[in-house]
């Protein structure tokens, strides 16, 4: 057995340990040296994590441990009795999702190494106040507003662990290095059997982080339009730009007159061909009211007619019909197919004056109709 735990030693024991063990032999001198080579061998497997080196067979560990698992799974089972009774049940409790809290509360269990006294026992777990003080010595050096160590990305809002010697990194990240190395050692300071808390300073950081880069581009984009509606609105001081702004002014203001009107061709010929149809049945009545030459009779007719309606002074000039001005010169009279009697030179003056018309299409001054006219004697 000696020789056995002698080889095992040359195989695993660090130089440094060795002569540890040498010194304490030599200084021990009630101890078993066969108890202590054991102990210390103990020790070196658990903190090496190389338990898998055990002389029995791994096939029949797992085996047996199967065993031992199924057979607390029936002791522990008990029978259910299904009342029919609906239980109220309360909802899953929300925990504060930025609670600190530590990984490893207890520590390991001691090896038969640390309990002879041969090594020193492990540190005990770390106390609030301590956690505060190594955390505030994080927060001095801003591990958390740098890159992980490990994977030199920033830690955003991924699990994040600080260690009782004040180094931060990813939980991930930590996980597969210990996973690799096989032991529990800080990859910076090299610290055995550290002690892990969960913090959030660096997911805190990294919200900061968005609702300022966040706050900045609405205010940048803000700003930017302010300026965009300064520039529409305050002509600059330069010549070529003041012109520029005023020539793009003047095309906004045309585009928006032209947008105004309607600009559907369409209807507009519908009201053209709608106009000049009132138009050519006006021309048509007028023609058939003034293009007819009257004959005698008809005009003996409207003389008559203009007898019984008692005219005796023009309408234009208010003189009387049969003499001049002072009295003493007579003038000529002119009776219109409307049968309203006129002098001859006062309707002239008029149709003279009346620009918009021409024969035939002169209107009675009192009736305001078409007329054929003839000069009569009164």
């Amino acid at each position: 057995m000696l020789q056995i735990v002698k080889a095992t030693q040359r195989c695993f024991l660090i130089p440094d340990r060795y002569s540890m063990l040498k010194n304490k032999d030599r200084s021990s001198k009630k101890g078993n040296l066969a108890v202590t080579a054991v102990a210390l061998q103990d020790h070196i497997l658990h903190d090496l994590q190389l338990g898998h080196l055990s002389v029995a067979d791994p096939c029949k560990i797992k085996v047996q441990k199967k065993e031992n698992k199924s057979k607390s799974l029936k002791r522990d089972a008990a029978a259910i009795i299904d009342t029919g009774l609906r239980k109220t049940t309360e909802g899953p409790k929300v925990e504060d999702p930025e609670k600190e809290y530590v990984l490893d509360p207890t520590p390991p269990p001691l090896t038969l190494a640390q309990k002879l006294g041969l090594l020193a026992p492990p540190p005990l777990p770390l106390s609030s106040d301590e956690w505060e003080r190594v955390k505030q010595r994080s927060l001095l050096q801003g591990d958390s507003m740098q890159p992980c160590p490990i994977c030199k990305e920033e830690f955003e809002l991924h699990p994040q662990v600080l260690l009782s010697c004040s180094h931060v990194f990813h939980r991930a990240c930590l996980q597969a290095f210990e996973k690799f190395t096989n032991k529990k050692t800080c990859p910076l300071c090299r610290k055995n059997q550290y002690q892990t808390r969960v913090i959030h300073d660096g997911a805190r950081l990294f919200r900061v982080k968005c609702a300022t880069r966040i706050q900045a581009y609405w205010r940048g984009y803000i700003v930017r339009k302010w300026y965009r509606d300064l520039r529409k609105m305050v002509p600059p001081t330069d010549a070529k730009l003041r012109r520029k702004f005023f020539e793009e002014k003047f095309t906004e203001i045309s585009h928006r007159i032209l947008c105004s009107y309607n600009t559907n061709i369409d209807e507009l010929f519908s009201e053209i061909d709608i106009c000049l149809a009132v138009n050519r049945s006006i021309l048509q009545q007028l023609d058939g009211r003034c293009g007819q030459e009257m004959t005698e009779e008809d005009w003996e007719k409207i003389q008559a007619q203009a007898a019984r309606h008692e005219i005796y002074e023009c309408s234009i000039c208010l003189t009387p019909l049969s003499l001049h001005g002072d009295g003493q010169h007579p003038r000529e009279t002119v009776l219109l197919s409307c049968a309203h009697l006129f002098h001859n030179a006062c309707l002239l003056a008029l149709e003279e004056f009346s620009l918009g018309d021409n024969a035939p299409f002169h209107v009675c001054p009192l009736c305001r109709s078409c007329y054929q006219k003839k000069i009569v004697e009164c």
